[in-house]
């Protein structure tokens, strides 16, 4: 089609059907053939009418503007662009288009109408607006105003941060000279102003990319980074939230659309980016900046430069990093604290450096770029080893230690290089304390390399026992027993405990308990003791004793609490041992028989393995408190806890859920929440044992209280997961009774459950060969039937689930019988269809439909009348039907029976059966027959 003017109207035609988006290539395409210049008007107007109805506003003002250029006095252009004004928050000049029209027609009401309420509306903003600037004025005077009650400034404090927040608060302390009010603020030195200035910038940089820049600019990316720097944790955090408000924008996330607010030109991002990188790359190294500091500029770096998606191509900052700051990470990781030229660290901080290193690692995308990174690691090492300088050397092997805690591959390779292993080996055998403490420390490390194990094992096991039996130093001692459980773990063999404990390992955890306990140590001292415990408690006795003793729990879950990767996963791990939550290969009896015949070591059940011991270390663990320290570990950073710590702490969550008993208390506690995150991310594992326990939960606990509010819908997923043939039955009957319990608090439950697409599976559990499993299934159904998507499923042509749950009410299972007539008694209630439906699906309907009449059950009775009821309230001709059969006489005797408390609900429904019957004239009262 080439004639303009028939694509005219062949879009008129699609704009009175609604079809706007063809309607729409119907008006482009005439515009490219059209030459008239009064029918390009028509259509760039009809074009800005399809644009309103599809919300694209601008586009639409645009093309009403290009109509109004051609022909000032297209009313219709004027008044479209009048209303994509508005919807743009352009009020005035709305306004002014609205006025024109009204001028041409003064009796159009429509336009009178647009008028009158623009008006209202610009007078209503300019109030705002005044009223905003005042309040923002005020506020800066009082907090400014260092003779200000304190009362009254921290009030416009917190009214500013507020206001900050707001879209119209932020512009209008953005315009009325804020930013440098603000600036002025910070620079009171008193940290309550500070926090007040810092978290009212960071509202305003939030979703306002230009903005963002504009303040960046303004403070300089060497101030913020100087407050960031500061010992204040509180305004060294702000600062840090602030600063990734800022990296946020210019990467384009969490960019809100502002309607009357056109975004001012950001020319090019990256090179601002670039800056703030190179920054925060400059603060890992000065010794200026404070450990927090530190912290902070590495978690930024952590959370913004390597890629959130693997599928995205560009990694060109991870290889800025690399290229520009690598050496720079190196050498945060290879500060020794003992040392005094060491920068300012906290706990935390080398090993945040070693998930930095880790994460730029698996963010490369080939070997070339894996093979530089490599190099300049290797070339930084070879820098510091000097036989000449033992000090410089310890740093080189620090820096080892460090990498060997991030990238798996690349701590393997480093450990191969020429003379590192060696010179690990011999610092062991140094007279100077903190050669022994480096050197012991890396070689934990590399132990759990099993490439490089045998070669430590047989070189280093003898210096650390040695070293162990010698030092006065328990810093060195503790590490030294560690490294020697580590070593023996690695090796696939307790050969490093079995030569120096010959089997006391009770001995050696009590040390441990002993080291954990005593608060005199430093935390990264004490840490040591937990990983110890982590290996030592594969022993049953161990573990035993371990429970019962008070202190040394309550020490653990205190030292969980710190945001440490290894003590994550020590406590995770110990405390799996404990609970024996653990995978355990069943041993086969044939091949036990088999191997005793052949002479062969069969491995037994240590006495205190078995249940009943079990048992007694989960109740320890619930009275000592472990709920909240796994709720509390739960929250930790994610890059502090890692998948696998995840999984560990679902099974252990999963071990103390067992009991029924005390599902309340690990409810109250905060177990049910932190279950959810477990559920939903992670290993596979770790996420169906986190799912089961959620499952445990929900099956008897009441949602409202075991998951408040939005928080129950997002226990659904994971129960809706467990309903998988790869789960074991226990899996899918906990899961059921999960759903059966959520799917009988409210609508928006079962809609939930819907939408997860769960009902397939239930409907394949109704038919399940197992007794309860079928029954869980029918019960969740029954109680899902009263949502009315379910019920058109069942009203839906080509299917049988009406059928199977007729023939599921004449089952033997009663406890199937009661839920299956329950679901059809709601079912043939709420759908008239369905009455008439049931009786084509089986030839046994009737049949069953009388057996559930006379039944024993009195709750399966009620429910089989109801039904009948439902039948008969429905049609008349299925009531006659009905009045044909032996139904009759069950309705006739069961409604003649005397009242009785215990059963007038079922009296009454027979009655109701019979007073319907005789509506339709189908029977007679007693008195006429």
């Amino acid at each position: 089609m080439e004639d303009p003017i028939q694509l005219k109207e062949e879009g008129n035609k699609y704009f009175q059907a609604s079809d706007y988006e063809k309607a729409l290539q119907s008006y482009t395409q005439a515009l490219k053939l059209n030459k008239d210049r009064a029918l390009q008007a028509v259509l760039y107007r009809n074009r800005a009418a399809c644009f309103l109805k599809k919300e694209e506003y601008r586009k639409a003002a645009s093309d009403a503007s290009r109509a109004i250029d051609i022909n000032a006095s297209d009313i219709k252009a004027l008044f479209r662009r009048s209303q994509a004004l508005e919807k743009l928050g352009k009020l005035d000049q709305a306004f002014k288009d609205a006025q024109k029209c009204a001028t041409m027609e003064p009796h159009n009401k429509n336009f009178q109408e647009t008028l009158r309420r623009l008006g209202a509306d610009i007078q209503e903003k300019l109030r705002i607006q005044f009223s905003t600037d005042l309040r923002v004025q005020k506020m800066f005077e009082i907090l400014l105003d260092e003779n200000s009650e304190k009362e009254k400034r921290e009030k416009a404090a917190n009214n500013l941060i507020v206001l900050g927040r707001e879209e119209a608060g932020a512009e209008r302390i953005f315009q009325n000279n804020g930013v440098h009010l603000l600036l002025q603020l910070i620079q009171t030195k008193d940290p309550e102003m500070i926090l007040a200035a810092v978290r009212t910038l960071s509202g305003m940089c939030m979703g306002h990319q230009a903005r963002a820049t504009a303040i960046l600019h303004y403070l300089g990316i060497d101030s913020i980074c100087m407050w960031m720097s500061t010992d204040n944790e509180e305004i060294s955090l702000a600062v840090c939230n602030l600063l990734q408000s800022i990296v946020d924008c210019l990467m384009g996330h969490g960019k809100e659309e502002q309607h009357g607010k056109e975004a001012a030109l950001v020319l090019d991002t990256k090179k601002d980016l670039k800056m703030i990188t190179t920054c925060l790359l400059d603060m890992l190294v000065s010794k200026r900046v404070s450990g927090q500091g530190r912290d902070r500029a590495l978690n930024l770096l952590n959370k913004n430069i390597p890629r959130k998606d693997l599928k995205e191509h560009d990694n060109s900052r991870t290889i800025f990093v690399i290229d520009n700051g690598l050496k720079k990470i190196l050498k945060v990781v290879g500060q020794i604290p003992e040392m005094p030229d060491c920068l300012p660290l906290t706990e935390n901080t080398q090993l945040t450096a070693s998930v930095l290193l880790n994460k730029l690692y698996d963010d490369l995308r080939c070997d070339p770029e894996r093979d530089n990174y490599r190099v300049i690691c290797e070339e930084y090492i070879k820098s510091k080893i000097d036989p000449q300088n033992m000090d410089k050397t310890l740093h080189a092997i620090q820096i080892v230690s460090g990498v060997l805690q991030g990238p798996f591959d690349l701590g393997n390779k480093l450990l191969g290089m020429k003379g590192v292993m060696e010179m690990m080996v011999a610092l062991c055998g140094s007279e100077r304390e903190i050669d022994q403490l480096v050197a012991v420390e890396a070689l934990i490390h590399a132990s759990t390399k099993l490439s490089r194990a045998t070669f430590i094992i047989s070189n280093g096991v003898t210096l650390l026992k040695e070293i162990y039996k010698k030092t006065k130093n328990e810093k060195i001692k503790i590490r030294a027993l560690v490294g020697l459980c580590k070593l023996g773990s690695a090796g696939g063999t307790d050969y490093g405990l079995r030569q120096f404990a010959e089997g006391s390992t009770e001995k050696l955890a009590k040390q441990c308990r002993k080291w954990l306990c005593n608060t005199s140590i430093d935390t990264r001292t004490r840490k040591w003791a937990v990983e110890g415990l982590a290996y030592l408690t594969l022993d049953a006795d161990v573990k035993d004793d371990f429970v019962e003793d008070e202190p040394a729990l309550q020490a653990m879950f205190e030292l969980a609490k710190t945001s440490d990767k290894t003590i994550l996963y020590s406590v995770a791990s110990a405390l799996v041992n404990c609970t024996n939550s653990y995978d355990t290969k069943e041993l086969v009896p044939e091949l036990v028989q088999l191997a005793k015949f052949s002479k062969q070591h069969v491995p037994e059940e240590h006495p205190k393995d078995k249940k009943d011991f079990v048992v007694k270390r989960v109740k320890r663990l619930l009275k000592a408190g472990v709920v909240s320290a796994l709720a509390c570990m739960v929250k930790a950073d994610s890059a502090i806890l890692t998948d696998q710590s995840k999984e560990l702490i679902a099974r252990v969550f999963l071990a103390l859920c067992e009991d029924p008993k005390d599902r309340g208390m690990i409810v109250a506690q905060g177990g049910g929440k932190a279950l959810i995150p477990l559920a939903l991310e992670g290993t596979d594992v770790g996420k169906i044992k986190a799912s089961h326990a959620l499952a445990k939960i929900a099956a008897i606990s009441n949602p409202d209280i075991a998951f408040p509010g939005e928080r129950v819908y997002e226990v659904v997923r994971p129960l809706v997961s467990l309903l998988n043939t790869e789960r074991d039955g226990l899996q899918n009957y906990e899961a059921l009774l999960g759903l059966t319990n959520f799917s009988g608090r409210s609508d928006r439950l079962r809609m939930k459950i819907v939408k997860e697409r769960a009902l397939p599976d239930i409907e394949n559990y109704m038919f399940e060969n197992h007794d309860q499993l079928r029954q869980a299934a029918t019960e969740c159904m029954c109680n899902l039937v009263v949502n009315k998507e379910v019920q058109e499923r069942f009203v839906a042509d080509g299917n049988d689930r009406l059928k199977l749950m007729v023939l599921l009410c004449g089952e033997d299972d009663e406890k199937v019988q009661t839920a299956a007539a329950g679901a059809l008694a709601m079912l043939t209630a709420a759908q008239k269809k369905l009455c008439s439906k049931m009786t084509e699906v089986t030839t046994q309907w009737l049949e069953i439909l009388q057996r559930l009449c006379l039944h024993d059950n009195m709750e399966v009775q009620h429910r089989g009348l109801v039904i009948a009821f439902n039948l008969i309230s429905a049609d008349k001709e299925l009531a006659k039907k009905l009045v044909e059969t032996e139904l009759l006489e069950i309705l006739t005797f069961i409604g003649k029976q005397a009242d009785d408390p215990k059963k007038q609900h079922i009296i009454n429904v027979a009655r109701d059966c019979l007073a319907k019957c005789m509506d339709y004239g189908l029977i007679k009262p007693l008195s006429q027959s």
